[in-house]
């Protein structure tokens, strides 16, 4: 079995994903932030891995920038 190979245009960019696949969602705010230790939305304490504490909190993030623009 040969490995497999992605297509590459000359530009460097990886090829178009094959026609039936399912999109990739768009980068949302929220996932571009660097972990602080502490929730974006409440600032409760939290590892330096998270950067929200619970989905609520990410989900007021999200729906707070729509609004702020």
């Amino acid at each position: 079995m040969e490995p497999l190979q992605e297509s590459i245009s000359d530009d460097g960019a990886a090829a178009r994903p094959p026609a039936g696949s399912t999109p990739t969602p768009p980068v949302r705010a929220r996932h571009m932030l660097p972990p602080k230790g502490a929730c974006w939305y409440c600032e409760k304490p939290l590892d330096n891995v998270r950067r929200f504490c619970d989905k609520e909190c990410a989900d007021a993030f999200d729906e707070e920038k729509e609004y702020t623009r």
